[in-house]
Formats: structure tokens, C-alpha cells, sequence
């Protein structure tokens, strides 16, 4: 593999693991925002016990994040020198504006909502916790902006080969942005749905029929159950928003090789480059047209109008059914487990198995959506400005190649360490059971006379448990 390759495949490797803690804090500190409320309203332990368990995972889960965005970071410098120096007019304030209005904020209240029950009033605690979830929300808003910007940009002009803002409007929201960040949101909190829905059936299957478990369980399939049509919707608005701005992209996808009126929907194929054809291809008939164009014979076009300068065919259009399909099973599993929640209050073990199995469902899509969106940017690195290997450092391919394996190595063992760490919180909230205590006997009254005997009593420091 030559330098350049090398130099994607290591940043892919990056942003690729960088983006599975982002994903989940995003929405789990609405849904801590939310657990943290219903407790200040009904007064319930079971809420303040699923908070408890859901703090600590987002913790976590935003160590994680942080660590990898700061490699991600030096990336910039090492392997893609070129995209500061040609765009960094733009990318460099977008940045900086995601580190003192959204990091900042997230990093100052952290404490307080870890560690601030029983410490701060729960007023307090609980706007601690809202202003980490809004942090997490900014940032991911000021991340997409930029990568939105890179995928459509617009308010721009080129100056001696360097990129310049005219319009700071438009650079914040340009033609992709609104799509985009709604398509995210919407990403982390079916993650979330799954993750929560996930882990509490684990619980649930190991016995553990706490009051906490059976609302976290009904909680995240519900918000599954809610999320998923809403995600259909916006992609499909998405789609229709990529084949205007970026056509090449959607050809790819839909592995379309010749510019074609009521083209087909290929729900299964093996895409051949050099014979330009699918195949073994599984299709509908006018399927791709209809959906893109909403007419069953809607023109569309095809790689060959952009040769040189479409993105490579397989990964893009493998990356997109992946996507897809994980999204039409989250569809069905969720709205099955809902149904089945309101006809017959439970689960049944089946379903209970495949929630486990779909714990970090959230994650492969989400990593299928993402590569759809870099890898079908190719060759460009800000579409139809910057290419990708006029960014590229000279730094030679073997030192890359070291790099890599290294990283790869170590994603490998923090991954595993992280998945291994939220099934022992979840394995760990189930052994807990509120300690009986015993107050000391009362002195004997006056003139003789008794008192009944005290009974033992398992009301802790908070709400009624003894969980610290």
C-alpha cells in the first residue's frame, strides 16, 4: 500500500473508534437528564438507581472520547498537513469554537453530575447534568458543521490556493449540514435506545427484577420504538439532499454504473469494477428511482459520467446495505418488544437474547453511515476543492504502516476493555440489594413501662436505597 492509503486507513481507524463514544454520550446525557427528572417528579429510587448505573457508562464512555479525539487531533499535523494549510481558515476556528463552547462546558460540569448527589443540592446536580448533555449536543453540532462544510462547502473562495470565508453563514450552514446533524442525533439515540434496552435485558435474563431494570427496559425500547421511523424519514431526506450535492456519492451507492431512467434498486450484488456490472445482482425494478426521485422512471446517474473522480464502489456500497439493513432490524426487533411490553407487560426470553445481541447495534451503524459518508467523498477530502492527496504528509509508508498496527492494536484492547466494563456495571448494579440495618434498642421508658421491639429497616441515605 502506498502512503496515502495508508494514511486514510490509519485516520479511518481513528475516527472510527473515536466516534463509537461520542455517539453514545450524545444522547445518554439527555436520557440521564431525563432519568434524573422523573425522579425529582415521582419520587420513585428506581429512577435515582438507573441514573447511578447509567452515569457511570457515560463516564466511560466520555474518558474514551476525549483520549481519542486528542489523537485524532495530532493526525492533522502528521498525515495531513496539506488540509490545515489549504482549509484551515475555516476548519481551524470551526474547532476551536467546539473546544470553548461545548468541551468546556462538558468538562466543568462533569464533576458535578459524577460525583455531586449527596454533595450539592439536587437542584444543582440536576442542571449540572442538563448543561453536560447540552455540551455534548454543541459539540456534536460543531463537529458536523465542519464535516458538513468539507461535504457541500459553500461561503468560500480560493485565494493563491488557499481556502478563505466570506460567508460565515453559509460555512455554518451549508446546503448538507441540517440533514446531516438530524441523521446524527437521531444515530446516537437509537445507540442509546439499544445500549440501555441491551443491558437491562442482560440483567433481566440473569435474574435481577428490579424496579430500575424493568423501567430501563421499557424505557429503551420505547425510545427505540420512537426513534426508528423518525431515522427512516431523515435518511431518505438525506438521500434525496446527497443526490443533489453529491451524485457521485449516491451512484456508488446504489452501484449504478451507466447514467439510467428507472434504474433498479440492487438490494443484493458483488460490484465489478472492471466489468462495470453487479454481479449476481438481486433487484427491483425502477426500486432506485422511485425512492431518489419518487418517479418510477426518474434519471439517474451513473459512475461512468464521473470517471476519475468517484469514490471506490465496494466499501461504499457494502457500507450503505450494512447500514440498511441493521436499521430495518432495529425496526422490527424494537417494535415487536414495544408491542409485546403494552399487550403483555414482559418479554420473552427469545426477545430478551436478541436485545443483548443488539446492545451495540447503534455502533454498526453508525460506523456503516459514516463510512458511506467519508469513503464516498473520495477522492476529495472537501468536495470538488481539496483532493486527498494533495494533503498528504511525505512521511514514508512503512513508518505509517508501524503506526497503524499500533493503534490497531490498542483499539482492539481498550474496546474489548470498554465493552467488558459495561457488562460489570451491569452485572455489578444487579448483585446490589439494599443492607438491612437495625437501629440500637431505645432506652427503657420511664415507670417500667415497654415499647415494641424496632423493626429492621432497609431505608439508605437517598430515596429509600442504600446504593452509594
Amino acid at each position: 500500500m502506498d502512503a496515502v492509503l495508508l494514511a486514510r486507513i490509519q485516520f479511518a481507524t481513528n475516527i472510527s473508534f473515536h466516534i463509537l463514544f461520542p455517539t453514545i454520550t450524545i444522547a445518554l446525557g439527555w436520557v440521564l437528564l431525563w432519568f434524573k427528572l422523573r425522579h425529582r417528579r415521582t419520587g420513585n429510587p428506581a429512577w435515582l438507581e438507573a441514573y447511578r448505573l447509567w452515569v457511570k457508562v457515560f463516564a466511560v464512555s466520555f474518558a474514551l472520547g476525549v483520549v481519542s479525539g486528542v489523537t485524532m487531533s495530532f493526525q492533522f499535523g502528521t498525515n495531513w498537513p496539506g488540509f490545515m494549510e489549504r482549509v484551515g481558515n475555516v476548519a481551524g476556528p470551526l474547532l476551536a469554537y467546539e473546544v470553548l463552547t461545548a468541551f468546556f462546558l462538558e468538562a466543568t460540569f462533569l464533576a458535578i453530575m459524577l460525583f455531586g448527589i449527596g454533595r450539592v443540592s439536587d437542584r444543582l446536580h440536576t442542571i449540572a447534568t442538563f448543561l453536560v448533555a447540552a455540551g455534548t449536543t454543541l459539540s456534536a453540532f460543531w463537529i458536523l458543521v465542519l464535516n458538513s462544510w468539507m461535504q457541500t462547502p459553500a461561503g468560500f473562495e480560493v485565494r493563491d490556493g488557499v481556502v478563505h470565508a466570506t460567508d460565515w453563514m453559509q460555512i455554518l450552514f451549508s446546503p448538507s449540514m441540517p440533514y446531516r446533524l438530524v441523521h446524527k442525533l437521531l444515530a446516537s439515540g437509537l445507540t442509546v435506545a439499544f445500549l440501555v434496552a441491551g443491558i437491562s435485558a442482560y440483567r433481566w435474563l440473569r435474574g435481577d427484577r428490579a424496579e430500575d431494570v424493568r423501567l430501563s427496559l421499557r424505557f429503551g425500547v420505547s425510545l427505540a420504538a420512537l426513534l426508528i421511523p423518525l431515522q427512516i424519514l431523515a435518511g431518505d431526506l438525506h438521500g434525496l439532499n446527497t443526490l443533489k450535492h453529491q451524485p457521485a456519492k449516491v451512484a456508488a451507492m446504489e452501484g449504478l454504473w451507466e447514467t439510467t431512467r428507472g434504474a433498479p434498486l440492487v438490494l443484493f450484488g458483488i460490484p465489478d469494477v472492471e466489468g462495470r456490472t453487479n454481479r449476481w445482482a438481486l433487484e427491483i425494478p425502477g426500486g432506485a428511482s422511485l425512492i431518489l426521485t419518487h418517479q418510477r422512471d426518474g434519471e439517474l446517474r451513473g459512475l461512468a459520467e464521473f470517471e476519475g473522480a468517484h469514490p471506490p464502489v465496494a466499501p461504499v456500497f457494502w457500507s450503505f446495505r450494512v447500514m440498511v439493513g441493521t436499521g430495518l432490524l432495529m425496526f422490527a426487533v424494537s417494535w415487536v418488544a414495544a408491542a409485546m411490553l403494552k399487550r403483555r407487560g414482559q418479554l420473552p426470553p427469545w426477545l430478551l437474547r436478541g436485545l443483548v445481541a443488539m446492545t451495540f447495534s447503534g455502533w454498526v451503524a453508525t460506523l456503516a453511515g459514516w463510512y458511506v459518508t467519508e469513503i464516498g467523498r473520495q477522492p476529495f477530502l472537501v468536495y470538488g476543492v481539496l483532493g486527498t492527496a494533495e494533503a498528504a504528509s511525505k512521511v514514508p509508508a512503512p513508518l505509517i504502516g508501524t503506526s497503524l498496527t499500533l493503534y490497531l492494536t490498542l483499539y482492539v484492547l481498550l474496546l474489548s476493555a470498554y465493552v467488558s466494563v459495561v457488562f460489570y456495571l451491569a452485572r455489578k448494579a444487579g448483585t446490589h440489594a439494599p443492607e438491612a440495618t437495625t437501629p440500637p434498642a431505645p432506652a427503657e421508658p420511664p415507670g417500667g413501662a415497654t415499647r415494641a421491639p424496632a423493626i429492621p429497616t432497609a431505608a439508605g441515605p437517598i430515596g429509600g436505597s442504600a446504593h452509594a
